[in-house]
């Protein structure tokens, strides 16, 4: 017999059905037993008689909460029955895999919540959660929007190698190994090699996959290792070009998860997913630490020419006001905390055409338009105090013919983490990898 998921069950009244899942629920009464299981679709009262077969009710009577089980039974209607007004008559049953009991932690008691790390140890069991289900069904649907667009607007898909001879962007949080004879690092950014399909003549390429960054923060959005979405495009005239493409993109992405979960969202964490409006304000470092004296936030000394996390989140309740907009992006920023392969404003030579993209109160993005000039780069290299030789083979990319470019970095779980409006990375993520964490 195919299985029926729960979700369906409304359409086989009167039928004979299999379902499978969890026990979720085990009620065993004097004379009835109401199993309710569980499936990805949702949840179904299971009914069994217990005179009419006294060997199953015992079977029944020893299972423990989260047993896998195949279910074989009549689906009726019952008025009473609050999940759906229908159960199941039970006729056959099938212990796939029994739970041992205690459990851990019950995943769905809601009022003994654990810390999110002993979570973390269990997470298989955290993530049976209907509100981290729905996590990774909103993320499937959010990555599956995100590459239509680029694909209706031109873009190719390409893979870049994770392990490197040299670091892809600079001598700090990088992981090293050994790879035979020599070392090696992983990737802390596909950046390099996007910029190679710009000068191979690919125009447009995007990629989803991992990052990964030897940063020893213990922050509530830090990482070791990440999913990135990062894109790169040709012909550019500067980063306004860059930053118009990325608020449509959201923008389009947004629209799709909230018409397939807008519902399931509203339910699960009781807000109703706004698509953010375009364009999204623009405001230059410089304004922006205006803003913020004015505001009376003062940034730490060491961040000079650059935001700390309160002054992300200070800056964007002064956009909110003023503009109305969760989103927005902070343009403009001085040489000395960009990158060497961002392009300097050709009327101030002390600012990058780049920018950040704050979500939220949440720096989800970063993207510049890039220096495309052999020379030119070279010397932005040699100001940073790059040695040219561990960097040679990127430069060569610029020697024969490459168009202007720029593109953007972003971490897909940190746009979950502002969607679905969460406290945490750990929970945005099928495994959590952080400087104590290597298991599960």
């Amino acid at each position: 017999m195919q299985r029926t998921y729960i979700g369906d069950l409304s359409n086989h009244i009167d039928q004979e059905v299999k379902v499978q899942g969890w026990l979720q629920i085990l009620r065993d009464q004097k004379k009835m037993q109401f199993l309710i299981l569980r499936d990805r679709t949702g949840l179904v009262q299971v009914a069994h008689y217990r005179p009419a077969n006294e060997e199953l009710a015992n079977q029944i009577s020893t299972l423990g909460t989260e047993s896998a089980l195949t279910i074989i039974g009549k689906v009726v209607k019952n008025d009473v029955v609050k999940l759906g007004g229908l159960e199941i008559q039970l006729q056959e049953l099938k212990i796939e895999n029994t739970a041992e009991t205690p459990m851990p932690y019950d995943p769905f008691d809601d009022e003994n919540v654990p810390s999110v790390d002993f979570r973390m140890d269990w997470r298989y069991l955290d993530l049976r959660r209907p509100q981290n289900l729905l996590i990774f069904e909103v993320q499937t649907t959010l990555e599956h929007a995100l590459r239509e667009f680029w694909l209706q607007n031109d873009f190719m898909e390409i893979h870049s190698p994770k392990i490197m001879g040299s670091p892809s962007e600079s001598g700090a949080e990088l992981f090293q190994l050994e790879y035979f004879d020599r070392k090696a690092y992983l990737a802390q950014s596909p950046q390099f090699y996007k910029q190679m399909g710009m000068a191979a003549g690919f125009e447009r390429v995007f990629e989803v996959g991992p990052v990964f960054r030897a940063d020893p923060s213990f922050t509530s959005r830090h990482m070791t290792e990440f999913t990135g979405l990062d894109m790169e495009m040709s012909w550019v005239d500067s980063h306004e070009d860059v930053m118009v493409f990325t608020e449509r993109w959201l923008q389009y992405a947004y629209q799709r998860v909230q018409e397939k979960h807008g519902e399931q969202i509203k339910a699960a964490y009781g807000f109703d997913l706004q698509v953010p409006a375009i364009p999204f304000p623009r405001i230059s470092m410089a304004d922006a630490v205006t803003a913020l004296k004015e505001a009376g936030y003062e940034l730490p000394p060491e961040k000079k020419g650059d935001l700390d996390p309160g002054g992300e989140r200070a800056l964007a309740e002064y956009i909110k006001k003023k503009y109305s907009n969760d989103f927005f992006f902070l343009i403009d920023w001085p040489i000395q905390v960009r990158p060497f392969y961002h392009m300097r404003h050709p009327d101030n030579e002390t600012l990058t055409r780049s920018f950040d993209l704050i979500a939220g109160g949440l720096e989800i993005a970063t993207g510049a338009q890039r220096e495309h000039r052999y020379e030119v780069l070279k010397k932005q290299a040699l100001e940073k105090g790059l040695g040219l030789e561990n960097i040679q083979f990127y430069l060569d990319f610029f020697r024969f013919g490459c168009p202007p470019h720029g593109g953007f970095g972003m971490g897909l779980s940190r746009l979950l983490m502002v969607l679905l409006q969460l406290q945490n990375i750990r929970e945005t993520v099928y495994l959590f990898r952080g400087p104590n964490r290597l298991n599960p």
